[in-house]
């Protein structure tokens, strides 16, 4: 009791602070520019804020839910390339937006421009992603390289998946680690980026999945390379199932026309 006067004081101190500052400072918006009516945490004004569109594609990849323009590159069970020879370790992919336009602003600036509360309110998104009947034993983050993780100050997958395991009543559990930094994989191929991964996470000692269903969560998908070696890791250690949940997806393959289509699968 002897702190919580102090602290108390420091919040009305901060209450009042707080908007005297922005007052003499005023912000804008960090998407459009445009000046924002209220001091706030995060500097996105309410338009900017507003929930993008969720992800669509005429075709989607029935496993990693690549979007496709056409059909052409899915077999009779509606599986990727990647997927029908097997170089997916995850049971199923969900997204709530595409890696573009607002979203990607958004992510940037929660990521890299250090706006954590950010992650609050994307998280609540991701959430919405999820098909309703699903359960999991696990909620599981990507983990991040500790140096990349002294760099960046914290794990923006571990943010999000705060938000999303609230939805399943649950906490989020490290049971991840990253052994091995790796290279930034923008600009790789997925042969590369695969490669520059494979072996890069195990479980901790002494966790057992033994049987049961995972949730890994991550910001962004873009070819799966990430998930998918996360995912091995987790099945190594009893994993019977596991699903991805990503904010964005970001589709790095040509949406090709029908008769090219069939070439490319």
């Amino acid at each position: 009791m002897a702190g919580a006067l102090p602290q108390r004081l420091a919040g009305i101190a901060g209450e009042i602070v707080a908007p005297l500052v922005w007052l003499v400072f005023p912000d804008e918006c960090r998407i459009c520019g445009e000046p924002l009516g209220k001091a706030t945490r995060i500097p996105v004004c309410g338009s900017c804020l507003r929930p993008p569109e969720p992800l669509s594609a005429d075709y989607f990849c029935a496993c990693c839910r690549t979007p496709f323009l056409n059909r052409a590159p899915l077999d009779e069970q509606g599986r990727c390339r990647l997927c029908r020879l097997g170089l997916r370790a995850f049971d199923a992919a969900y997204s709530w937006g595409a890696y573009e336009g607002r979203l990607r602003e958004l992510i940037h600036l929660f990521k890299y421009g250090g706006v954590r509360p950010l992650g609050k309110v994307l998280g609540e998104w991701m959430a919405l992603a999820m098909p309703r009947e699903l359960s999991f034993d696990r909620i599981v983050p990507t983990p991040l390289h500790w140096r990349r993780r002294l760099r960046r100050g914290f794990n923006q997958a571990e943010l999000l998946a705060r938000q999303v395991a609230r939805r399943f009543g649950k906490k989020p559990e490290g049971l991840l680690r990253r052994v091995r930094a790796t290279a930034v994989q923008a600009g790789l191929s997925h042969s590369a980026r695969r490669a520059n991964v494979a072996g890069a996470f195990r479980t901790r000692k002494g966790i057992s999945l033994e049987g049961q269903r995972v949730l890994l969560v991550d910001d962004v998908m873009t070819t799966g390379a990430t998930a998918t070696a996360c995912a091995r890791a987790l099945k190594q250690a009893g994993a019977r199932y596991v699903a991805v949940l990503t904010l964005a997806r970001a589709d790095r393959r040509p949406l090709l026309p029908a008769t090219a289509g069939k070439e490319a699968a």
